[in-house]
Formats: structure tokens, C-alpha cells, sequence
């Protein structure tokens, strides 16, 4: 059986288990492979925008031998996925778009921006991520879709999908928010995709306890990519909006963002390390090492050992999107190292975030400290944002994108040294 029959009997597969959806008359059609009348929405990458997106440049320090750039003008730029053969980088938002962000002639600027799928009403499509064999998934509030070939497909308004978990499957309707439910997604190692679920209240209440863990709201789910086999895979944290995989031994890697309303300084920032299924990251018992008072009482799960954050990270920056270093053209210090976005505190009376941090891992696996790879979307003299830094992704030359759903931008860091006078 070719290449080509395989991918066929799997778009037709997709297509027959998709369900009809009332609310969404244009599902339908695409499940039918009838066309609609939807139309592109063009993101004009020249004129002021881009113009005033440029000055916040000299704003940003990055290390010695790198640069960066502007990339693309995208608005309300979330969580990334770059296409297997990097035609195209498809980005996520919190509203009701995904973007596709083309660079044709590879100068490593975007050449057109337009929406995915115009056809299909998206509800908070932040999480795209793609499959080694070309399907793209996107991880909705409450749903999750797959594009076959959507690489080749973007071009047209009506690309075939297939529903992997039909709406109000993902989590109950009921506990739908608009808080916490900026899904992020990877497919493992394993070949399956993995979800988190973040639950939408601060710290949620004693009596949802049972209903979260067993749905996984407040964790990260595991399914195979046909929406089969779904298990809890992480317990025991708050907000995931950023986890990856080590290439190095398959180890899966998250941030996690804290309890509201404890102080400036508490607790901590989280980036964790998980290296089995069924791991317990301690919350709401337990944020960053903090005890959290609502639960001071509640008993703990019986038998369960709470793991270790890896790192303790500055409170309330808001580390979310995350990726490990797999490319050639970075220095040595950073191959097989962890990069992410702090997005900035809103909550905090003396702002900190903004800015891209890195960490290398030891000889056993473990972080080993954070440190500063980019800095200057905020203004420490008066405290504003002129970018905030939400994911990483990186393009087949290894350079860095960034996406900024405040300036509504990708920047692009490249390691460009120049030579000695």
C-alpha cells in the first residue's frame, strides 16, 4: 500500500466518524468534501503596523553573536506549529482564528499571513501541533480537529477535516470558562496526542476534586490520534500552557503557572519534568513548593508521592510555551537545552516576564538553573508592555520564532556572529 493510499484511508476514516454538528452547518459540508463560501482574511505585512511593530527592536537584547528580527504581523499570535516540511507555520489565538504564516522565498520573512480554515468556526483554537507524518491537530476550548496534509491544503478555504474529540468531549460544557482553557498539544513519542486541560478557577473547589481528576481538567490527558484510548497521563497541576518532549529519552517537560492572590513573591514559577505516566505535580495541595491554604485540611491522595518541580521560577511571570533545542546553527550551549516564553504578570505590583528564558539539563536529565536569553518587551521605567512573548517554535535553519500576542507579532532570533574587524 502506497504512501498516498495510507494518507487517503486515513482522511476517509476521519471523515466518517465525524458527526454532524448542527451549530455548524459548514462541518458538515467539509465532512462531505463540499465546498463553502468562506474567504480569506489577508494580514498586510508592510505599512505602519509593521513599521511600529520594527521600533520595538532596538528595545530587545539578546546574547552576543544573535539577532532578531520581525518575522511576520500576526494578531493575537499563541502557540505555534511548524508544517514537518516548513511550507508553512500554522499559529493559534484565544478568539476564533488560526494563521497561516507563509515565508515562499525562505529570506526568513513571512511573505503572507491569512487565516486556516476560514470555512470552520474555531472556539479558542490556541493549540496547533503536528503529527511526524503531516496531520495537523488543533486543541479548541472544548474540541479537538485534525487537517490532513493542512502543509499542502492552507491555500484553500476548505480543508478536509476530521473530528478526533467531538465538542463537549474535551472537558464536561459545563466547566467551559474562558479561563484556563488555552489548550496546548504534542504528539509523543508514542505517537499519541497529548492535551493539557488547565482548570479555570484559581484554585478549584474541594467538591470538583474527584470530577477534574478523572477528566483530567487540571492535567494532561494522553489519546491516540483518532480519539481513542484517552487516559490522564499528568496530575496535579493548574494552568499548562506550554509542555515538549526531550528528543533525548522522551521525557516529557511542562511549565506550570501559580496561585493568584498569595502575594508578589509567592508561589513560584514551575517548569516540571515528568517521567511516567500517572506523576502527581502536588496541586492544589501544593503550587511550586507553597502550600496552598484552601487545602491545608483536604486530605492528600492516598499512596501518592507528590514530584518535584525542576525549577523554581520567578513568581508570576507567566511561563507558558516551551520547546527543546533540536537544530544545528545555535552554539554548542544550547543544543539539547529547554527554551521558553515568560509572558509577563498582570497581577503583580511591580511587573516581571517578558522575555525569553533558557536552561540546560545535566548529565542525568535535570534543569540546572534559568537564565535570561531575551529580554526587553518591558518597559522597567514605566512598567508597560510593548510585547509579551506567549511560544517558541524554531525553523528548519534553527533559528527562533517568537510569538507575541500583545504586539501581535513573530519575532525571528538567529545566531549570526559577525566576523572580527
Amino acid at each position: 500500500m502506497t504512501t498516498r493510499t495510507l494518507v487517503s484511508a486515513a482522511v476517509l476514516a476521519s471523515m466518517t466518524a465525524l458527526p454532524a454538528l448542527a451549530q455548524d452547518d459548514n462541518m458538515d459540508k467539509l465532512s462531505n468534501m463540499q465546498r463553502t463560501d468562506a474567504t480569506f482574511t489577508h494580514i498586510d505585512q508592510d505599512g505602519d503596523r509593521a513599521e511600529a511593530l520594527r521600533s520595538i527592536l532596538q528595545h530587545i537584547n539578546v546574547p552576543d553573536g544573535f539577532e532578531i528580527s520581525l518575522y511576520a504581523v500576526v494578531p493575537d499570535a499563541r502557540s505555534m506549529a511548524v508544517a514537518p516540511q516548513g511550507t508553512v507555520t500554522f499559529v493559534g489565538t484565544r478568539k476564533d482564528k488560526v494563521w497561516s504564516v507563509v515565508d515562499r522565498d525562505r529570506n526568513r520573512v513571512a511573505d503572507e499571513v491569512m487565516d486556516f480554515a476560514p470555512s470552520v468556526t474555531f472556539d479558542i483554537p490556541n493549540g496547533p501541533c503536528f503529527s511526524p507524518d503531516g496531520f495537523l491537530y488543533i486543541a479548541e476550548r472544548n474540541r479537538v480537529l485534525t487537517f490532513p496534509a493542512a502543509e499542502f491544503f492552507f491555500e484553500g478555504p476548505d480543508p478536509a477535516v476530521g473530528v478526533v474529540v467531538a465538542k463537549g468531549d474535551l472537558i464536561p460544557e459545563e466547566e467551559e470558562s474562558f479561563n484556563h482553557t488555552a489548550r496546548v498539544c504534542r504528539v509523543g513519542p508514542d505517537g499519541k496526542l497529548y492535551i493539557s486541560l488547565g482548570q479555570p478557577h484559581n484554585v478549584q473547589p474541594v467538591d470538583k476534586l474527584e470530577m477534574y481528576d478523572e477528566n483530567g481538567i487540571g492535567g494532561i490527558i494522553r489519546i491516540n490520534t483518532d480519539g481513542t484510548g484517552r487516559e490522564v497521563y499528568t496530575r496535579g497541576i493548574r494552568n499548562s500552557v506550554g509542555h515538549d518532549f526531550n528528543p533525548a529519552n522522551g521525557d516529557l517537560w511542562f511549565t506550570d503557572n501559580q496561585v493568584d492572590g498569595m502575594g508578589d513573591d509567592i508561589p513560584p514559577g514551575e517548569i516540571n519534568r515528568q517521567t511516567a505516566a500517572g506523576q502527581h505535580f502536588g496541586f492544589p495541595w501544593v503550587n511550586g513548593g507553597v502550600e496552598i491554604p484552601q487545602y491545608k485540611d483536604v486530605a492528600r491522595p492516598e499512596g501518592v508521592e507528590f514530584v518535584d518541580t525542576q525549577l523554581k521560577l520567578t513568581a508570576h511571570a507567566a511561563d507558558l510555551g516551551m520547546r527543546f533545542y533540536t537544530g544545528n546553527s545555535f552554539p554548542d550551549e544550547y543544543q539539547g537545552g529547554i527554551f521558553w516564553a515568560q509572558h509577563g504578570s498582570w497581577n503583580r505590583t511591580t511587573p516581571v516576564g517578558a522575555r525569553v528564558m533558557f536552561t540546560k539539563l545535566d548529565e542525568n536529565g535535570d534543569a540546572v538553573g534559568a537564565e535570561v536569553f531575551a529580554e526587553g518587551w518591558l518597559d522597567d521605567s514605566t512598567g508597560e508592555y510593548r510585547g509579551r512573548p506567549m511560544d517558541i517554535a524554531f525553523l528548519k535553519d534553527g533559528s527562533m520564532l517568537v510569538s507575541d500576542d500583545f504586539a501581535g507579532a513573530i519575532w525571528r532570533i538567529a545566531y549570526n556572529p559577525q566576523p572580527a574587524e
